[in-house]
């Protein structure tokens, strides 16, 4: 093969992975598609249904306050618990916002954001909110 072809065969290949939409709902139980950008590649958005959010509250603990500490003070292996405890906050919220969305009839959400906050000193909120949508093929 020379060098010509193997061009053109890298090119088909990264085309092909910019042409197919991602699988952005792995890792939530929700079968929508669920994806940060405004559209989702190779589909149209024939309606939009409106705002879905998906919240999850968890408690923090007098571990996770102590933790927090101990990351002040340099120790930043410290955190490791708590910084799971937010990525399961998430994939909960993306999960109910994927669920919402679902109730909706919608095929995906876009434009998905998120937010995060504590509640009093004990708990942490994750907020996930998007765009529900109906696709059609382009």
């Amino acid at each position: 093969m020379d060098r010509s072809d193997a061009t053109k065969g890298a090119r088909d290949a990264s085309t092909a992975q910019r042409t197919a939409p991602p699988d952005m709902s792995a890792g939530n139980d929700a079968p929508v598609c669920i994806a940060t950008t405004d559209g989702i590649a190779g589909a149209h958005i024939a309606m939009t249904l409106g705002v879905v959010v998906g919240i999850a509250i968890r408690s923090r603990g007098v571990a996770g306050n102590i933790m927090a500490g101990l990351d002040a003070l340099g120790n930043g292996s410290a955190l490791d618990e708590y910084r799971d405890l937010l990525a399961a906050c998430r994939g909960e919220a993306l999960t109910r916002m994927g669920r919402a969305a679902e109730e909706l009839g919608a095929a995906a959400v876009i434009g998905v954001r998120f937010n995060c906050a504590e509640v009093g000193h004990e708990m942490v909120e994750v907020v996930a909110y998007g765009t529900a949508v109906v696709l059609q093929d382009a």
